[in-house]
């Protein structure tokens, strides 16, 4: 059996949407640690107005409320775009899936397999660092579609899947999406899902892809 050896290559990354992927991830971020200073700031003031025992309830509480896993994310979207169809096909199975710009976008490093690419993320200042892993699918129907799909794992733990049906028709290629969380997160996630639907149909725009129709749900 003959293995292919990984790649670690550099990537080209679209300018403009490496600059959309990092302003989401700036932002994200940002309202991340506000949460963290609001909860911590809520513990303080409920110990300086009772006492210890009550801050820890409250403190447990909302450990709890905020780790459930209550998200399941979900959605579709349908895109166009002036390239033919095998292109598309090739942009969405190469190493920088349009769909997927902020998860390469922040990557530290990129390595390729034939049928996999691995995206590198280091965070907390380079304390935690996490591998995200896209295995790629391609279905070619009788009726000329072609039918993409990505599947996601996050340090060998299943993530998301993305499923991309592309045609042509009047001289224009369509791109039918849809994708699913493959777990459930908990609403310390709110804020990667807030600006992922803000910054999402800029990072696609920055492409070359235009957004026709778009549709999404937390699945609470």
């Amino acid at each position: 059996m003959i293995f292919s050896m990984p790649s670690t290559t550099n990537i080209d990354r679209p300018e403009e949407a490496l600059a959309v992927a990092n302003r989401y991830h700036r932002r994200e971020r940002t309202l991340t640690v506000v949460v963290a200073v609001v909860a911590v700031s809520l513990y303080l003031g409920v110990y300086y107005v009772t006492s210890l025992l009550p801050a820890v309830v409250t403190a447990v509480v909302l450990l709890v409320t905020v780790r459930a896993p209550l998200l399941q994310p979900r959605g579709t979207y349908r895109l166009k775009s002036d390239d033919d169809p095998e292109a598309v096909v090739d942009a969405f199975t190469g190493p920088t899936p349009p769909v997927l710009a902020f998860n390469w976008g922040i990557a530290d490093e990129i390595t390729t397999r034939e049928e996999e690419v691995t995206y590198h993320v280091s965070y907390l200042l380079g304390l935690r660092s996490a591998e995200m892993d896209v295995q790629r699918e391609i279905d070619h129907t009788q009726n000329g579609r072609h039918r993409v799909t990505l599947e996601i794992t996050a340090n060998d733990k299943p993530w998301a899947t993305y499923t991309a049906t592309i045609s042509q028709k009047d001289g224009e290629t369509s791109i039918d999406v849809e994708y699913i969380s493959n777990q459930r997160f908990g609403l310390q996630h709110v804020p990667n899902q807030f600006f992922g639907e803000r910054y999402r149909e800029d990072a696609l725009t920055a492409q070359g892809y235009t957004v026709l129709e778009r549709e999404s749900h937390f699945g609470i």
